[in-house]
């Protein structure tokens, strides 16, 4: 999407706040015995008390209105039964409509005790996302995000999750542009306009480079290949002639 109007910018800055209002309120809940249907239930009441809805329902029929992956899984986890313990590492990540416009936002949790290890890769993952932002201007080529987020990535030893990309979003949860990587990519020869909406999500990596189904009958939940511990931090934004322009802020 491109943005004309300030009605649809007013339209998207509200969705993106209450994602991200989401997202803070469920990860505010992140404690040792809470189940991922309990967090789960959190979102959706935010979501649904202020016009909401989660977007994966609406457009995908995605079992559950956030998608919240542990440790061995990287995106898409389907809430359940699942009991959180201590030391876990959790992504929540909330998209979701009103009025006709999406927002998308995300974030890696570690509950506590948490290692040196992950509590740096945490740390890193935010680093990236925010390396990647950086890059986000009118004019600028597209390709610079996942040239940067790359880069960042090899100066500190981790790998790319490399078939999760961002996307255009506004109208639609995936909007053109579609398939934004956030890797270095050769082939990528588009440049960002004024007024582009899209998500910028890294899936940083302790070794993987791929994610894929688990079989068993579940469509939806994707595994870091090889197994590795792997972080997503995401924002929606628009590309303006001053950077970025952040949506999905809770405040």
């Amino acid at each position: 999407m491109v943005i004309t109007t300030e009605h649809e910018l007013a339209k998207l800055k509200e969705i993106g706040r209450l994602c991200a209002q989401a997202v803070e309120t469920m990860a505010k809940a992140l404690e040792p015995g809470i189940t991922t249907r309990e967090l789960d239930d959190i979102g959706r009441k935010l979501l649904e008390d202020n016009g909401a809805q989660s977007a994966p329902e609406t457009c995908y029929q995605f079992p559950g209105a956030t998608c919240i992956s542990v440790n061995e899984e990287v995106a898409h986890g389907i809430p359940g039964d699942r009991v959180i313990h201590a030391g876990d590492l959790v992504n929540i990540d909330v998209s979701a409509v009103k009025d006709g416009f999406y927002g998308d936002t995300g974030a890696s949790y570690a509950v506590p005790p948490v290692t040196r290890e992950v509590e740096k890769l945490c740390r890193d993952g935010r680093r990236a996302l925010w390396t990647g932002l950086q890059q986000v201007k009118t004019g600028k080529p597209i390709a610079g995000i996942g040239n940067a987020i790359g880069a960042f990535a090899k100066k500190n030893r981790y790998t790319l999750i490399t078939n999760l990309s961002s996307h255009g979003i506004g109208l639609t949860l995936h909007d053109e542009p579609k398939e934004i990587p956030t890797w270095p990519d050769r082939s990528e020869r588009r440049v960002m306009e004024e007024g582009l909406v899209f998500t910028v999500e890294p899936f940083l990596s302790l070794g993987a480079e791929w994610a894929e189904d688990g079989g068993n009958g579940d469509v939806w939940t994707l595994y870091s290949d090889p197994r590795a511990l792997t972080v997503q931090y995401e924002h929606t934004v628009v590309a303006t002639r001053n950077g970025p322009l952040i949506l999905t802020l809770a405040a």
